[in-house]
């Protein structure tokens, strides 16, 4: 890891993010979605075989009751019971978020409303390659679940199932019925555009790679889509009293996601932590299952920036605006009340983001590349719709009609000033 004698260092030699996909990746992905928007089931059951290596019938494509519950029932009771308690507090969290619709009455009848209503249906996108998420069909499909949407699709790859009981284990606990066996660029193409199999969804959401994020781009406008997701990231801000033995390990856990990409940051205003921290890395990291992964992370995106005052590394995390923030100063609780962006925040020497990835009940998905300067955790408002509801009455827009008027024929719109004035007419 690089160590930076300042915010103002760091930031003028840190690789920047790329800006969206190479174009390599876009044309490919182009080339996909329209092949799926062409051609349907044919193009998906071919996909598989050239991209998955897998033969398909389009009877095969959706996961039948019967498959899931067999590859289920291989999941251990344990983490039965582990899925179960994570997602009770998921639930619990996330109830707390949604929202009621309000209304503005006036004494001549006149009322406005605003009217909250789930969307109608949501495919969410579950990765399944070397690595499966159960975590992720929990924060997504609790949320949803909790909105109210009548309709939730999940895709993952083929095998994907047969690969994970406890991904398989997960969709059985919460009774999401419609699976399909298809991946990449061209499940979403699927969920957007439909085919003789899969019927269009409204929304897409769920993590995915560079293919997936790109056709999320792509078709978004035809849907709804939740983010594009970037490579994960920490911030670990913290002061002389932090032990240097979680910071590493917790640097450590968010490098080892395996894009390459990641960014694992230590800002500190004590050189002497910063020095003990790295050293913690070098021997944490050489007992790691993925330590060449981890250890070309760090090599071009680690850091570790020292700051003259725990002030100025503030404003250098707010900068930042980092997916994952862990605070370990003295005071911790303060602190994190002056920090004015990050996804989530993790407090204390308690807190380590793990807690957040899988189990306390907050969203795990959070926005990356620093777009929480204006972006939020997924939460059951994604999957949910304002409507303004209007009903004037004759007296209130007789009241405001030459208000009304003006505006209309102040931006040149003589039509919308008639609509309103002809009602008072002979």
């Amino acid at each position: 890891m690089r160590v930076f004698e300042d915010p103002e260092a760091y930031f003028a030699s840190r690789a920047p993010y790329e800006e969206g996909a190479s174009r390599e990746v876009r044309d490919r992905v182009a080339a996909i979605v329209e092949r799926v928007r062409r051609d349907g089931d044919r193009a998906l059951l071919d996909l598989s075989r050239e991209l998955d290596s897998t033969t398909l019938r389009r009877e095969d494509l959706r996961v039948s009751r019967e498959e899931l519950e067999r590859s289920a029932a291989g999941a251990s009771e344990s983490f039965r019971s582990v899925l179960s308690r994570a997602r009770d507090n998921i639930r619990r969290y996330h109830e707390r978020q949604v929202q009621q619709g309000f209304e503005i009455a006036d004494r001549d009848g006149t009322t406005l409303r605003q009217r909250l209503r789930p969307i109608e249906s949501v495919g969410v996108y579950v990765p399944g390659g070397e690595a499966s998420y159960p975590s992720t069909v929990l924060m997504n499909v609790v949320p949803a679940q909790i909105a109210g949407v009548p309709r939730i699709v999940v895709v993952t790859p083929p095998g994907a199932l047969e690969r994970s009981r406890e991904l398989a284990a997960a969709l059985t606990l919460l009774g999401v019925e419609e699976i399909y066996r298809v991946g990449g660029a061209q499940a979403v193409a699927a969920l957007a555009y439909g085919t003789e199999s899969i019927r269009p969804v409204v929304k897409v959401v769920g993590p995915g790679n560079a293919y997936v994020a790109e056709a999320k781009r792509l078709v978004f406008g035809r849907v709804g889509i939740d983010a594009i997701a970037g490579p994960s990231e920490i911030v670990v801000l913290a002061d002389e009293s932090a032990d240097p033995r979680y910071v590493a390990a917790d640097l450590l856990s968010q490098a080892e996601h395996g894009s390459g990409d990641e960014r694992a940051i230590l800002v500190t205003t004590s050189r002497e932590l910063g020095e003990r921290v790295s050293r913690e890395i070098e021997v944490q990291s050489k007992a790691l299952p993925r330590r060449a992964e981890v250890e070309e992370v760090l090599s071009r995106h680690g850091a570790i920036v020292l700051t003259a005052s725990l002030e100025a590394g503030i404003a250098a995390v707010d900068r930042l605006a980092p997916e994952h923030l862990e605070v370990l100063t003295e005071d911790a609780e303060a602190v994190t009340g002056r920090v004015a962006n990050a996804g989530a925040i993790f407090v204390g020497p308690w807190s380590p983001v793990p807690v957040g990835d899988f189990y306390a009940g907050p969203n795990h998905v959070l926005p990356t590349g620093a777009t929480a300067r204006f972006a939020s955790p997924l939460g059951v408002q994604d999957f949910m719709k304002r409507t303004s509801v209007v009903h004037y009455s004759r007296e209130r827009l007789e009241c405001d009609r030459a208000d009304i008027e003006a505006f209309a024929r102040a931006e040149d719109f003589e039509a919308h000033a008639r609509a309103v004035a002809i009602r008072f007419q002979p």
